[in-house]
């Protein structure tokens, strides 16, 4: 007998079933779908994992002027050096650097992932290429140097002013990381020691301004290929810099 002739009953019973079928077919394919999206997740969120682990910074010189006790006087252990903000001596000092507003970022990180909890001591030289405690006419001023403990993520900022090109280096930033904020207020282990280079073309644009004159000979007579902490690469120090003269943010990750 034809199909087409065996009645509503048939036909709806018929109908029934294939939709039944289209349900279940319909619904293992939403199934592999979801498998197919939850490995393609997986992969790239490890891929990310990867992606945001950074190779370790070189350890490098802590230069003539640490202000840690290594070399001479020690702004570590006084009161007043824990501080965001690190343009203004402190203490007996009053002193209050000058030069284009600089916001510097680090991102610490340990075993690929965030190094809370530790602490960074900074510090650089000012606008004439001077550091505090150490160069003549600013050795009362204890101004550009302070102590940041890392949040949860391992952030710490620092307000700060561009630093100048000096005679024999390019224009860098120095830093201590060491493992927790105790240590670093009592200049104890560092976990590393290095320094942040600062790029060329915003350079060149800051110390066309007002104050930075003689920085701009100072940098026509190196580059990042002949300084001395440089020269091996920068693939883990040069800063990512954006702004303008108004004023500049800094970025790196730090791993230690």
């Amino acid at each position: 007998m034809d199909n087409h002739d065996r009645g509503l009953a048939y036909d709806l019973k018929t109908l029934l079933n294939r939709r039944r079928a289209l349900f279940l077919l319909g619904g293992a394919s939403l199934t592999a779908l979801a498998a197919c999206s939850s490995a393609e997740t997986t992969t790239a969120a490890a891929t990310t994992t990867v992606k945001a682990c950074t190779d370790k910074i070189p350890e490098e010189t802590a230069g003539p002027y640490p202000g840690d006790g290594s070399n001479g006087p020690n702004i570590l252990t006084t009161s007043g050096i824990v501080r965001s903000d690190i343009r203004s001596s402190f203490g007996s000092a009053s002193a209050v650097a000058q030069g284009i507003p600089l916001t510097i970022k680090l991102n610490l990180q340990k075993d690929c992932a965030a190094y809370a909890g530790a602490a960074i001591y900074l510090w650089h030289c000012d606008i004439d290429g001077k550091y505090s405690m150490y160069s003549q006419g600013v050795t009362t001023e204890n101004y550009l140097r302070g102590v940041q403990e890392a949040d949860t993520s391992g952030a710490v900022t620092f307000q700060s002013i561009f630093p100048a090109a000096y005679t024999g280096r390019w224009p860098h930033i120095h830093f201590e990381v060491y493992p927790d904020l105790a240590q670093a207020t009592s200049a104890g282990t560092k976990s590393v020691t290095s320094q942040l280079a600062l790029p060329e073309d915003v350079c060149k644009t800051v110390y066309a301004t007002s104050g930075y004159e003689t920085s701009v000979r100072n940098l026509s007579q190196t580059s990042l290929a002949r300084d001395m902490v440089f020269r091996d690469g920068t693939e883990h120090q040069l800063a990512t810099v954006t702004g303008d003269v108004s004023g500049y943010t800094a970025t790196l990750t730090v791993a230690v």
